[in-house]
């Protein structure tokens, strides 16, 4: 059987890089020669492992993690073994300076274990954990002297192969006692101490598990195979990196957490990957066959792969599943609820002529959620029940005028119920009516949840959502986040249906002042005109009043006349083309009016002309003179006189009527629909305002309760104006 086992050893593979006889030493398979490619591979492999082991361990001995427990015993295990892979790099892993160095590297792990045991001060409590690590140590130490015979004894027939036997006797047992320690440094600490320990412990526990069973391979065959040798350095890479991530990040942000979309990009290489390295495999299996259909077989599987690939892989049913299964298998949660908000509120904020209404977005933000691919929303109707009020990316459903009736929409706002159709269809759901899921839902085997949306506990609207690609039954988790988003959603339409009655509110608003001012008008025509009928009475008789009642009637068709003109341009006087005002001419036309009425007196001024418009100054003072004259009564006086102030002309209109207290003229004046006097409409004061602040003027009022009342207007003076239009830099000095 030694004979045996010697030709085997001899007939292993060399490597170029060997200085000893792999016969002397099975534990170094050699690195099988596969090409220079991968030769130089495997070479950077290991000068990668020492490089990131030194770095660490550096990092380690100068930082104050050098003062924790196995701080320094880490960064030691970390420089023996880094020098362990440059010897190899160099030398070969047979050589026999790779082979000492490999035995300290284990003394240096052993070492570093042991320290760790101290974290919670575990060594000072457990006594058999030191002689079980000296007992290791020994076994280690006996390396040497297997390595000395092997030198000493070379040339020996049959030596080799007894002490390759007891060396990986030797290695076994000390492969099996590491983890032995290993499992117990991590099962018998504390919950605390395992966040802190965890990382080390995968770290030895990785390397002496790799090497239990590269070993045992060995033990059972003729030699370490090559390949595994190799990756050797993967393995101490992967320690390499364990450590770091231990020791580099605190107690705290030890989990390993990455991003959704991290983790959904790397989960989709790695299955491309996969693929390629199936394809690959098949491929060059069917090239040795060694019939004359190989190759016609290894083309036909490759484009049959391609062509796999091109309809599979840009599926979204696949990437529906990988998303998933990601999140089922690696999070603890199925969402990245930071994610879910911000596009949901981008969807909802989204604005501008191109983006859907409000109800379409609705649908879209409940369905991005699930990855649902169409969606409908229902919205309560006056008669009662939900009615369809958009749908998204879903045409080819027929949904009646009334989509739920009044009980389903009741059960809804009730219980609050997200319902999966699908427990419907399944009879898992016993206790929701048939009102609830009507026939043309149930039908249609696409639709698949039912999510209420509901505002202070009142029904809003119905969001309908399709089934995804990747179905899957909802959980508690999708419970919740439904029904957050959807009170969220149900107060965004609650404000917009809002905002909707406020806005047909305040056009109902516009059209009533129009009216009110309209009936305003109408009504100082009709006091006009039963003012007339009252003195054709008594002077019908008279030429001069004839003519008088003659030009009144005139003037108040004029007036009815203008008022039909102007019932669009209410609201909007600030719009009117500004001229040229003879303010005499203006107060003739208002006292004209008013002449039958002798408590109405004008006092005629020097020629004034102002900036404004005649016929909205006129309108302003008929309103203001007839408030007058029903402030005053049957003895009361109104007086109208124009003068110039500064800059401005100014118009006062006093009367010796009731007067106003201070508080009604600061908060109820001109307020529209206030009036001090009975029956009137609170029109008159607002709607002159209204019009000489459109002419650029003011108006500025001073009552005394039981004195009167005086009311000044006040309009830029053309002159002003036109020094304004010619140098406007100088207007605010002149003023």
């Amino acid at each position: 059987m030694r004979s045996v086992l010697r030709e085997e050893l001899h007939a292993l593979p060399r490597s170029p890089h060997h200085v000893a006889d792999p016969a002397r030493d099975p534990l170094a398979g050699g690195r099988a020669v596969i090409g220079p490619v991968w030769n130089l591979l495997v070479y950077c492999a290991y000068l990668l492992a020492a490089g990131a082991a030194i770095a660490l361990a550096l990092w380690l001995a100068t930082g104050r993690q050098a003062k924790g427990i196995a701080g320094r015993a880490t960064a030691a295990a970390l420089l023996v073994n880094a020098a362990w892979a440059v010897a190899v790099a160099t030398a070969g892993e047979a050589s026999l300076a790779a082979r000492t160095i490999l035995a300290c590297t284990n003394l240096a792990w052993i070492w570093m274990l042991y320290r760790l045991f101290g974290h919670d001060e575990r060594d000072k409590h457990l006594g058999p954990i030191r002689p079980v690590v000296f007992a290791l140590a020994f076994v280690e130490l006996l390396q040497f002297a297997m390595i000395a015979a092997s030198v000493r004894y070379q040339a020996l027939a049959g030596a080799d192969v007894l002490i390759a036997r007891f060396a990986l006797t030797l290695r076994l047992l000390f492969c099996v006692g590491g983890l032995v320690l290993v499992h117990n440094l991590y099962a018998g600490a504390s919950q605390q101490a395992r966040e802190a320990l965890r990382w080390p412990a995968a770290a030895l526990g990785g390397v002496w598990l790799y090497d239990l069973n590269v070993y045992t391979i060995a033990y059972l065959g003729a030699g370490t195979p090559a390949l595994l040798w190799q990756l050797r350095a993967g393995i101490l890479l992967l320690a390499v990196a364990l450590l770091a991530v231990g020791t580099l990040r605190s107690k705290s942000d030890l989990r390993f957490r990455p991003s959704r979309s991290f983790a959904f990009q790397s989960f989709s290489l790695l299955l491309i990957g996969a693929y390629l390295v199936v394809m690959v495999v098949v491929a060059q299996g069917l090239s040795y066959l060694g019939t004359g259909y190989a190759n016609v077989l290894q083309t036909g599987f490759v484009l049959l792969a391609s062509a796999l690939a091109l309809t599979v892989l840009p599926s979204k049913r696949l990437r529906g599943w990988l998303r998933v299964t990601v999140a089922k298998n690696l999070f603890q949660h199925r969402y990245d609820y930071r994610a879910e908000w911000l596009r949901f509120t981008d969807t909802i904020g989204r604005a501008g002529p191109e983006a859907p209404p409000l109800p379409e977005r609705a649908v879209q933000a409940v369905a991005d959620i699930t990855d649902s691919p169409a969606g409908l929303l229902l919205t309560p109707r006056e008669e009662g029940g939900l009615a369809l009020a958009a749908r998204w990316q879903w045409t080819g459903i027929d949904v009646p005028a009334r989509a739920l009736d009044m009980s389903g929409a009741r059960y809804f706002e009730q219980s609050q119920f997200i319902l999966d159709l699908d427990d419907t269809r399944k009879g898992r759901t016993q206790t929701v009516p048939a009102s609830a899921t009507p026939a043309w839902l149930t039908e249609d085997a696409r639709a698949w949840a039912m999510i209420p949306l509901l505002h202070y506990e009142r029904l809003v609207g119905l969001v309908v959502l399709a089934r995804p690609l990747a179905a899957r039954r909802l959980d508690w988790e999708d419970f919740d986040l439904l029904r957050v988003v959807g009170r969220q959603l149900a107060s965004y339409l609650a404000e917009a249906s809002s905002q909707d009655a406020l806005g047909e509110a305040q056009r109902f608003d516009e059209f009533n002042r129009r009216m009110a001012f309209v009936m305003h008008d109408i009504k100082n025509l009709a006091s006009q005109l039963s003012l007339l009928a009252k003195n054709a009475e008594k002077h019908a008789e008279k030429p001069e009043f004839r003519a008088d009642m003659i030009l009144t009637l005139r003037n108040s068709t004029d007036k009815l006349t203008g008022l039909l003109a102007r019932l669009n341009r209410y609201g909007a006087h600030s719009g009117r083309a500004k001229g040229l005002v003879d303010l005499s001419k203006v107060m003739r036309r208002v006292a004209r009016q008013f002449r039958t009425n002798a408590s109405v007196s004008l006092v005629e001024q020097e020629h004034i002309c102002a900036t404004g418009d005649a016929e909205a100054l006129e309108q302003a003072l008929v309103h203001l003179v007839q408030n007058g004259i029903e402030a005053g009564g049957a003895t009361g006086q109104v007086v109208l006189t124009t003068s110039i102030d500064g800059g401005h002309a100014l118009i006062e209109i006093a009367d010796t009527g009731a007067g106003m207290s201070p508080e009604f003229i600061r908060t109820r004046l001109f307020k529209p629909f206030h009036s001090s006097k009975p029956g009137g409409f609170g029109i008159g004061a607002f709607e002159a305002r209204e019009l000489v602040r459109g002419m650029g003027g003011t108006i500025d009022v001073e009552s005394r309760e039981a004195l009167g009342t005086r009311f000044l207007i006040r309009l830029p003076l053309a002159e002003m104006a036109a020094i304004r239009t010619r140098n406007p830099e100088k207007t605010s000095e002149i003023a």
